[in-house]
C-alpha cells in the first residue's frame, strides 16, 4: 500500500481547507452567479474527493487493526552533512 495514515491524513486535511476556501467563494455576494456556479460545482468534486480520501483512510485503519495490513517501514539513509560521506581530494601537487 503506497499511502499511509500520516500521508492520507495530511491529504484530508488539505482537502478540507479547499472546501473551506472554495466553498467561502462560492458565497461571495460581490461575484457574478456564473462565477458561484462554477464555484458551488467545485465544491461538490472536492467534498467527493474528500469522501473518497476518508474512505481510503478508514479501510486502511481496519485493516492495521486487523492484522490484513502490515505496515512497511522504510529506513531514511541521510548523506548530508555527514563527513564520512565527503570526497576527500589527494593533496595538490607542491
Amino acid at each position: 500500500m503506497a499511502e499511509t495514515v500520516g500521508s492520507l491524513a495530511d491529504k484530508l486535511s488539505i482537502m478540507e481547507l479547499k472546501i473551506y476556501h472554495m466553498r467561502e467563494q462560492a458565497e461571495r455576494a460581490d461575484a457574478a452567479a456564473d462565477f458561484r456556479a462554477k464555484c458551488a460545482d467545485r465544491v461538490r468534486v472536492l467534498e467527493q474527493q474528500r469522501d473518497d480520501l476518508a474512505d481510503e483512510l478508514a479501510a486502511l485503519l481496519e485493516g492495521l487493526a486487523s492484522g490484513a495490513v502490515v505496515p512497511k517501514v522504510y529506513r531514511q539513509f541521510k548523506m548530508y552533512n555527514d563527513p564520512a560521506y565527503r570526497r576527500r581530494d589527494p593533496a595538490p601537487d607542491a
